[in-house]
């Protein structure tokens, strides 16, 4: 199993100390919620902070744009040296156009479905995005509870990849934790990014590491 660790858990105050912890673990991507507090009810962080660790990390950035108009923001992203920029399907216009500029951009795309988003709304996206990201708690806040319905459709998902031949790979945000990571693993996730289980953890390296042996 991938693991792309949630920065948004981390020690603000010893944010380098984290990335490196993340740089030495098993992690294979550095997971960034970037929030505006009008798409989610909740403010993160921005750029310079993901320019500040753009020269420590050594992991590939995993940035998921939780904010209103995220074409607006390609060229940052980008410039943060991201090799994957996900954008809400709630929150672009005309999303067919936005993951073309993301990938006109050298990076691979990803598509974000809130808990309430059906899968099927991607089908006639699915072939032409890189991963397919699914909320399984609602958007704005680390530490919720994970909701079971996602596991049906993750399910739903893997199908409709499969019907129509897209390599998208499948990432679950939201709840991950051992009991709930072994669910995903079983209904067919590719990726668990997971942010309170392993900065909360005694020893985080050893949480990212059990993720990743699912």
């Amino acid at each position: 199993m991938k693991v792309s660790p949630s920065l948004l858990s981390a020690d603000f105050a010893n944010l380098g100390r984290d990335v490196e912890m993340l740089n030495n673990s098993r992690a294979n991507y550095i997971h960034i919620d970037v929030m505006d507090g009008v798409f989610v009810p909740n403010i993160s962080f921005g750029f310079p902070v993901l320019k500040s660790i753009q020269n420590l990390v050594t992991k590939p950035l995993d940035v998921h744009l939780m904010i209103v108009e995220p074409e607006r923001w390609v060229r940052q992203v980008r410039d943060t040296g991201a090799e994957i920029m996900n954008v809400h399907f709630e929150a672009c216009r005309h999303l067919h156009r936005t993951v073309q500029e993301i990938h006109d951009a050298g990076m691979k795309a990803g598509v974000t479905l809130n808990p309430a988003t059906p899968v099927e709304m991607l089908t006639d996206i699915i072939g032409d995005v890189d991963m397919v990201l699914l909320m399984s708690v609602n958007p704005g806040f680390g530490g919720q509870k994970f909701i079971p319905q996602i596991l049906n459709k993750l399910m739903r998902l893997r199908r409709l990849i499969a019907d129509s031949g897209s390599k998208a790979e499948i990432e679950i945000d939201g709840g991950v934790n051992l009991t709930t990571g072994r669910e995903l693993a079983a209904a067919g996730a590719d990726i668990l990014v997971a942010g309170s289980y392993v900065f909360n953890a005694e020893s985080p390296v050893e949480a990212i590491a059990g993720l990743a042996d699912l």
